[in-house]
């Protein structure tokens, strides 16, 4: 039984990539947002509130990254009456809210992002762009 995991670490040029990422795609909506991007651990790399943006976003933006980056999967896909319980388990740290996903590189969660301040549709929209950007540079 091997003792160690292989381990990539998504750097803070990789979150500001992504971060520079979110934000233009957000301009281009003409919508407003709070991105957040954590590490594998769950600790903060990167975090912007736009001009604009809902104040309280800043949380539930970086709820959404940490809850994407434990998880292992998208906000917004937990069952109804699960999420409350989640929510309640973790001190309101794991939220359901649309607009989280992993950072997933080579088969690998290095990360997540949490957008908020949108629709959860524009939430998600702008992550996806972020992920996309930083994959894009990766080759």
């Amino acid at each position: 039984m091997p003792l160690t995991t292989p381990h990539l670490k998504l750097t803070h040029e990789g979150a500001l990539l992504m971060l520079n990422a979110a934000v233009a795609k957000a301009q281009a909506m003409g919508q407003p947002q709070c991105i957040a991007i954590v590490d594998d651990g769950c600790n903060l790399l990167a975090f912007l509130r736009m001009d604009g943006a809902k104040i309280l976003s800043q949380q539930s933006a970086t709820n959404k990254a940490m809850t994407a980056a434990s998880s292992r999967t998208a906000t917004g896909q937990v069952p109804e009456g699960v999420e409350t319980k989640l929510a309640l388990a973790t001190g309101g740290k794991v939220t359901n809210l649309k607009g989280g996903l992993p950072i997933v590189v080579n088969g690998l969660v290095v990360g997540g992002i949490g957008v908020g301040s949108g629709t959860g549709d524009q939430d998600l929209e702008v992550a996806q762009t972020a992920v996309a950007a930083l994959l894009q540079a990766l080759g």
